[in-house]
């Protein structure tokens, strides 16, 4: 039995699950959000508590059943509380601003930089620091990595965009001849 799969979601106060033969459906306060169901995976809801079930146990379903279970688990926490990730811009000269719905951003490019920020997600800035929220935990991390590729972090200075708490590993500049 996965380690994953076998333990029980519970479902917090304010969420309702829909169960269909082919979607799950999770609604809640903060929004709604809707998976298909993997064959061979059942999904059963049995009072307070979401319980996610294989026909087999063939190496490809027992991989479904602890995917199917994380899932749905992301989405209740989802609509609940929300997900965020948080990212920090190091650098002499760059600037982060929000305008609408748009991240302009000064990265020491000959241009600024404009990223639109998908439907579904938040952005909020605060000096150089920017925090990415919304209900689908996928999103978030798609929105948040493809923020931070703009422009990478350097190994030298650390210049960049990164995320927080992420540890740049430097490196050691040029050493000149010794005199």
């Amino acid at each position: 039995m996965s380690r994953v799969g076998k333990l029980p979601i519970d479902i917090p106060n304010g969420v309702t699950i829909t169960v269909d033969p082919d979607t799950i459906t999770v609604a809640g306060p903060k929004g709604t959000l809707t998976q298909f169901t993997m064959p061979e995976i059942t999904v059963t809801q049995e009072g307070t508590q979401v319980m996610v079930s294989r026909s087999s146990d063939e190496p490809k379903v027992r991989a479904k059943h602890g995917l199917m279970r994380a899932l749905v688990n992301n989405m209740v926490t989802g609509v609940s509380t929300g997900f965020s990730k948080q990212l920090e811009i190091n650098g002499v000269g760059f600037r982060v601003a929000l305008a609408g719905q748009d991240l302009k951003m000064n990265l020491g490019f000959s241009h600024e930089v404009i990223y639109h920020v998908p439907q579904g997600i938040t952005a909020t800035v605060e000096q150089t620091k920017i925090t990415v929220a919304g209900i689908d935990k996928q999103q978030v991390g798609q929105v948040a990595a493809e923020i931070r590729s703009l422009k990478k972090p350097e190994p030298y200075k650390g210049k960049g965009i990164k995320y927080a708490g992420e540890r740049i590993i430097r490196k050691a500049g040029k050493s000149g001849k010794d005199k």
